[in-house]
């Protein structure tokens, strides 16, 4: 089974080879990031592919919202550019639960702390954390942490 960086690394090679400009700089660009990542801190380290897809939700975030503010801006060109290199990022990302499908676990999880006798904020982060542990990679961290505090209340 091939890792995560191998799979961009062949990737990148396959862009090469049909001349894809955008494919090829945003998997360029995706494999600097994963490898500054490696690098980062006191000591080098090899990155899972759950870490590397983490680098890879944080660079499709940068670009969104990169897109969003050149829209903002009039830069219709630039935002044009982000929004193709966050669909080659996306393409790569596994795909996220539906909103109904996090709020179910939240529900649950809130139902489960408050047999356990934790209401209010004092649960926060205790259902947060269940969720996430739940969930793993499928939501964004803030759209759960949004849906454990309201319905918290």
């Amino acid at each position: 089974m091939t890792t995560f960086k191998e799979r961009i690394k062949a990737d990148i090679s396959e862009a090469m080879k049909a001349r894809d400009e955008l494919r090829l700089s945003t998997l360029r660009m995706v494999l600097s990031a994963i490898q500054n990542a490696e690098v980062a801190g006191d000591e080098a380290i090899v990155l899972s592919d759950d870490q590397a897809l983490a680098v890879l939700r944080a660079e499709a975030k940068k670009r969104a919202e990169s897109a969003q503010i050149y829209a903002d801006a009039g830069r219709t060109d630039a935002a044009t550019k982000e929004r193709a290199e966050c669909a080659v990022i996306e393409a790569y990302l596994p795909a996220a639960m539906s909103d109904d499908d996090v709020a179910k676990i939240v529900a649950e999880e809130v139902a489960n702390a408050a047999a356990a006798g934790a209401t209010g904020g004092k649960a926060m982060g205790a259902v947060v954390k269940a969720v996430r542990e739940r969930v793993g990679s499928g939501a964004d961290g803030q759209k759960i942490a949004a849906l454990v505090k309201s319905a918290l209340g």
